[in-house]
């Protein structure tokens, strides 16, 4: 239960960030829906591995470069789902990844307690 409330969730911050973030953008709420089960699955499956591959980065910019690799990890998501998409490429990838980090930080808070 608490996977599909998460999963929700990320779906509602995704669309937030369709509003809030110029270059972010989504063609209906399906897309939203995927963009946020796929952005579950890449955060499971890819993220872990460049995390593990940069971290030499990550310590030298003391951690700073997870703002990047979770930036990627939306661009990926954008060039999988066809109705998802970020536009400017990077910054507002970086604001997005910004958000979203923010956004699941309070969701994941909310969801525990």
């Amino acid at each position: 239960m608490k996977l599909l409330l998460r999963w929700l969730l990320n779906a509602i911050g995704l669309w937030v960030a369709t509003v809030i973030i110029p270059g972010v953008a989504a063609s209906g709420w399906q897309d939203l829906v995927v963009a946020a089960l796929l952005l579950g699955l890449v955060n499971a499956l890819v993220r872990p591995v460049l995390v593990l591959l940069t971290f030499p980065i990550t310590l030298l910019t003391l951690g700073l470069f997870l703002v990047v690799i979770n930036a990627c990890m939306l661009l990926l998501v954008a060039w999988l789902v066809p109705g998802f998409a970020i536009d400017g490429l990077f910054w507002a990838g970086v604001l997005a990844a910004l958000w979203m980090s923010l956004f699941g930080l309070s969701t994941q808070w909310a969801v525990k307690g």
